[in-house]
């Protein structure tokens, strides 16, 4: 229906940090491990209404490895423009892990919410991809200096 409410019931997927995973191990996890803290839970509270939702819908459920997620989250922050926290990124890091893999149709219509905004674990935006701090460059108060370092002189 253009515009409108589906006709068709969507896929649901389900991804977790491979650290904290117990629906995708199908057990609890005792010590649970991952640095999305907002999904560092070892036993769901809505482990049975996921696995329904997964069933009724043919979808899927896996796990993401921690520097998938911050993968994920540099390219949401420098690609897109949504600064997420890492555990709002695992959408987005499973999806590119089963496109990668084959698994989502060319010309697939994908919906993923990210809901965490990165000031809720904002360590992870000041850190490189190999996990060392961002070290800050200073810059004297002058324009010229500041487009240069920005890479905007002119050349």
């Amino acid at each position: 229906v253009a515009r409108g409410a589906t006709t068709k019931l969507p896929r649901m997927f389900g991804f977790q940090a491979s650290g904290s995973a117990p629906i995708v191990l199908g057990h609890r996890v005792e010590n649970p491990d991952t640095i999305a803290s907002a999904i560092r839970i070892g036993n769901p509270a809505s482990w049975d209404l996921a696995l329904n939702a997964r069933e009724q819908s043919d979808g899927y459920f896996g796990a993401i490895t921690d520097a998938k997620i911050l993968e994920a989250h540099r390219i949401l922050s420098a690609e897109v423009g949504i600064f997420v926290e890492p555990a709002s990124a695992i959408g987005v890091a499973g999806l590119l892990e089963r496109a990668e893999a084959g698994f989502i149709p060319k010309g697939a219509t994908v919906v993923i919410t990210v809901t965490g905004h990165g000031l809720k674990d904002p360590q992870w935006a000041l850190r490189t991809a190999d996990g060392s701090d961002v070290l800050p460059t200073i810059v004297p108060i002058d324009t010229a200096e500041i487009a240069s370092v920005l890479g905007l002189a002119k050349a």
